[in-house]
């Protein structure tokens, strides 16, 4: 089961920096001042590789901050997210942050966020000494399998990285095995919806531990079914952006793997949980039809209210 790292930590980090900051790296987010704006430096970091592979990597970022000291002077963040083990990982550290300092001069602040599986691997320095000349950077660094360790407050915290630190750990621990990672995707599912936030921020997570702890057709339906039923027993109406991204999704990737018919048993699924059993012409129609129809039909599906509704002509 392949995953995707790189597309769910991205898109939150950004929305959600602060609550990033708070949650890992707390001393630093305290020493910024949060009501001031802040902005991401990502063309700039790009041109400071100077073309050059810098290692591989899940994510970086350069973001621009103003410090809680009162000083109209901004700061540099550095973040890196690593996910695998790499032996340059600590070098590929110093060399941006004296690239961003050269570029800027002014103070940078790097620090890295470790997402892979071993215990023991967790680069904080590099420098070297020659002669009477020696130079060394530390960083700070957070490992994220540490975190096993708090697995029952990670439940009650507040913090929307606590739920995307146990969405990441399951998408580890079940890459193996769908069963389990369905059991786990359900119930964070059930977790997010207990919090009290607003809309967007449901459906941001949501995104993030969708795209983390993917699961087949057959078993993503059975989260969708689950999703579909707390809608209808709560008003809670932004559930149907829920179903409305989690099947375009379920459709969107079969596309992307060349499994039309997957897509076709996504959607009847879908219309089978709402509106019973099917008529053989409906479930021969949506069997024959092409991906962009599918996708029309599934748009209308989410607020359709009686089965002809989701195939009328847009």
């Amino acid at each position: 089961m392949d995953d995707d790292y790189d597309t769910p930590w991205k898109e939150v980090l950004v929305r959600y920096l602060p609550d990033f900051m708070a949650f890992y790296f707390p001393r630093t987010h305290a020493a910024i001042d949060w009501s001031r704006p802040f902005s991401f430096l990502d063309q700039e970091l790009a041109a400071l590789s100077g073309g050059a592979a810098l290692g591989r990597r899940v994510l970086d970022k350069l973001i621009r901050v103003f410090s809680t000291d009162g000083d109209e002077q901004t700061l540099l963040l550095h973040v890196e997210l690593q996910g695998w083990r790499d032996r340059a990982f600590a070098e590929r550290m110093f060399t941006y942050h004296y690239r961003v300092y050269d570029r800027y001069r002014q103070p940078v602040a790097s620090m890295a966020l470790l997402l892979d599986d071993g215990w023991r691997w967790r680069p904080a320095r590099f420098g070297y000494q020659t002669l009477d000349c020696r130079l060394q950077l530390d960083f700070p660094v957070v490992k994220l399998r540490d975190f096993e360790a708090r697995m029952a407050q990670l439940h009650s915290d507040p913090n929307p990285f606590a739920l995307v630190t146990l969405a990441h750990l399951q998408a580890r621990k079940t890459r193996h095995n769908a069963f389990q990672r369905r059991h786990a995707k359900w119930h964070l599912t059930k977790l997010l919806l207990r919090r009290d936030w607003d809309r967007q921020r449901i459906i941001d997570l949501y995104r993030t531990i969708d795209w983390l702890l993917r699961l087949p057709a057959s078993l993503e339906s059975r989260v969708r079914r689950g999703i579909h039923l707390i809608r209808e027993g709560t008003d809670m109406a932004y559930l149907s952006s829920l179903e409305r991204y989690g099947l375009e999704q379920g459709l969107q990737q079969g596309l992307e793997q060349g499994l039309q018919q997957g897509q076709a048993a996504q959607l009847l699924a879908m219309l089978e949980l709402r509106f019973g059993t099917l008529p053989d012409a409906v479930r021969e129609r949506v069997s024959k039809a092409e991906v962009p129809q599918l996708q029309r039909w599934a748009r209308n599906f989410v607020h359709a209210e009686r089965l002809e509704q989701v195939f009328v002509a847009e």
